[in-house]
């Protein structure tokens, strides 16, 4: 390694329980610079988030003070060691517990669970004793213990992600370095991790540098950097970043919606459609008056459903990215193209469909309807069949049952005639990434038999719609992740389908490019009338969503709108209550023990559902102060999608074992 020397006071007094003081840091790649300047400090017993986009330089940083990527300027110092060099890395290595970015790509393949696990902790020198009492401990934590003997490579990948933390945390490290380690998995596996991980802090006194991509896992953390093109837009704790931009969230409804945004826009930077509500941030430091001048905006519209928030993170990172960026990229005009029209009724319907592998049901009887000009959400956790449901309705793959129709085509004997009939956009493979904006377009039009007048016309709309004004030559490979994902959407659409398949569209897309992103979508569906189904593990995208459909184990087991889904666990389930306690890990222990089986971590407070709040408020304050710990506030927090979509599955996971205990005995 070749760091420029820096003095570390020149960046303010180092904390006296800092594990790791990063200064003035810069990783270049040829003449690139993947991080430019930044600073960081970590202190003992912290969950550290750094927040970001792919391309960020979260992954170069983290590395960097893993000690296994070197370095071109700046200083790293990690348990007061700096880490400039192979020799000095090796110092710390072993006080390090390190999960680089991918599902399970530390692990091997071939060799099970209990391999895996066993293999790092000789690897670690961990004694067989200790080896046995962490491995029972941390397969049970983990909810693997019954998976023992699988190999890892038929893991779902958030099963993956939790074997991979094992493997990191064998041997006990005192600091965790973990690089987006819950990206691509669903909801219930990523709280399985912070529940690990908030336990394993609570119990070893361990610290964690946390890397993500999902905006919405910011608040869990004590305290966060902000990150975004190799630079540090914001730092501090969740409140103290949230304070760097006052103002409000205001929500409602307002027709017709595509009039509301186009008038909202020419006074406000951050306009959203909701499924049928509309996201509007404002900068006014009064509730009152922010509702006020949203209504004059809408210049006499009605609205309806109004609603006053405090702002997200999320929307305070993409104000953070809009103060950054001098200019924005022009919207594209979406011009109405219509779409293939030569079939009345459900844009997509499934009926009863089943799939089988040998004796495993992926599907079982799956049921639904998609109707034309609908966006519908097909979620579920890892492995329950949303993606052999995809391949069924696209002809991919034969139903072992059942039936289907899409755009009008029976999907067991349309062949051809439903692939041209939609488009698909997959995460693994959608464009060649050597071939440049303009020949990836005229690629896809010839494979869907357009001629030359057509592509022509339909590369035009592409470039407006997409907002690719610019890029026409550029290489698809050097794009911006969120100006890479419009193209593929472009090439999706270039033969007018009337039905669009999207798979986990935006992984990866900074927030500004999802929001975009999905403002196209949403005028697609409402102008064009384009039907589309979309599965994401993006819990707040699926809020854009008009009907939403969960998956476990193969079936669908709730449906409705975002709205109606939230509802319905309310009346089930009860209210969201939020609990601040001066020492939450513990506090989080005890609630559990006291029969607050729902509770969960979030940063420095607790979230547990409540079908009785005063009576349970009045228990759980009681519990808590008994064991000599401090309330500080206990308030109630709208339910988020995450919400629902943990509580169903874990519902009918622990329905499922009672039902195993039951036959078992």
């Amino acid at each position: 390694m070749a760091p420029t020397p820096a003095q570390p006071s020149a960046h303010g007094p180092q904390h006296t329980d800092t594990v790791i003081k990063v200064s003035a840091f810069v990783k270049r790649y040829k003449k690139n610079a993947a991080v430019d300047g930044v600073d960081l400090e970590v202190r003992r017993g912290e969950i550290y988030g750094l927040i970001g986009p792919d391309g960020a330089g979260k992954s170069s940083l983290m590395k960097a003070i893993a000690g296994v990527l070197t370095y071109d300027e700046g200083t790293v110092n990690v348990f007061g060691t700096l880490v400039d060099s192979e020799r000095a890395a090796e110092h710390v290595k072993q006080r390090i517990g390190f999960l680089p970015q991918g599902l399970g790509l530390n692990l091997y393949p071939d060799l099970s669970v209990e391999e895996n696990i066993d293999f790092f902790a000789r690897l670690r020198l961990v004694p067989e004793p200790d080896l046995l009492e962490r491995k029972t401990r941390l397969l049970a934590m983990t909810r693997l213990d019954k998976f023992r003997d699988r190999a890892m490579k038929h893991l779902s990948g958030g099963m993956k992600q939790k074997l991979g933390l094992i493997c990191t945390l064998i041997h006990e490290p005192e600091l965790a370095i973990l690089d987006e380690p819950t990206t691509g998995v669903d909801p219930v596996s990523r709280r399985d991790f912070w529940a690990i991980l908030a336990e394993l802090l609570q119990e070893k006194g361990m610290t964690a540098l946390v890397s993500t991509a999902y905006m919405d896992e910011a608040a869990r953390f004590h305290r966060l950097s902000f990150v975004s093109n190799g630079k540090e837009l914001a730092s501090g704790t969740p409140a103290e970043v949230r304070a760097l931009v006052p103002g409000w969230m205001v929500t409602f409804e307002a027709a017709p919606q595509l009039d509301a945004i186009a008038r909202l826009k020419r006074t406000y930077r951050q306009v959203e459609a909701l499924g049928p509500r509309l996201h509007v941030f404002t900068a006014s430091t009064d509730a009152a008056q922010a509702v006020s001048q949203i209504e004059t905006a809408l210049g006499g519209m009605t609205s309806s459903d109004l609603r006053v928030d405090e702002p997200e993170l999320e929307d305070v990172f993409v104000a953070l990215l809009l103060r950054q960026v001098e200019h924005q990229e022009a919207d594209g005009a979406l011009s109405v193209s219509p779409m293939n029209r030569d079939h009345d009724g459900p844009a997509i319907e499934a009926k009863g469909l089943i799939r089988d592998f040998g004796s495993f049901r992926a599907v079982d009887h799956v049921t639904f309807r998609v109707q034309p000009g609908e966006i519908f959400g097909l979620l579920g956790a890892n492995g329950a069949g949303k993606t052999t449901v995809i391949k069924m309705l696209t002809g991919i793959m034969p139903p072992t049952g059942g039936e289907g129709r899409v755009a009008g085509a029976d999907m067991k004997t349309a062949g051809n005639a439903i692939k041209e009939r939609i488009g698909y956009m997959s995460q693994a493979f959608s464009l060649y990434l050597d071939l440049t904006v303009v020949e990836n377009i005229w690629l896809f039009a010839g494979i869907y038999g357009l001629d030359s007048r057509a592509t022509e016309e339909r590369l035009q709309w592409i470039v407006a719609m997409a907002g690719l004004h610019g890029y026409e030559s550029h290489l698809t490979g050097r794009l911006p992740m969120g100006v890479r994902q419009r193209l593929a959407l472009g090439c999706a659409l270039v033969h007018r389908p009337r039905v669009l398949f999207l798979d986990e569209p935006t992984s990866g897309v900074d927030p500004i490019g999802r929001r975009r992103f999905w403002d196209i979508l949403s005028r697609l569906a409402r102008e064009e009338e384009v039907s589309i189904l979309v599965t994401t593990h993006y819990m707040t995208e699926a809020e854009h969503c008009d009907h939403l459909a969960l998956m476990y184990a193969g079936r669908i087991v709730a449906e409705g709108s975002p709205s109606d889904m939230k509802s319905q666990v309310e009346q089930e389930a009860g209210r969201l209550l939020e609990i601040e306690t001066d020492i939450p890990g513990r506090a989080l222990r005890r609630l559990k023990e006291a029969g607050f089986s729902e509770a969960a971590l979030y940063g420095t407070k607790i979230h547990l559902l409540s079908r009785h709040h005063a009576e349970d408020e009045v228990r759980l304050r009681t519990v808590l102060s008994s064991d000599g710990m401090s309330v500080k506030a206990v308030g109630g927090r709208p339910l988020s999608l995450e919400d629902v979509f943990v509580h169903r599955v874990m519902t009918l996971e622990q329905q499922e074992a009672a039902t195993k205990r039951g036959v078992g005995s």
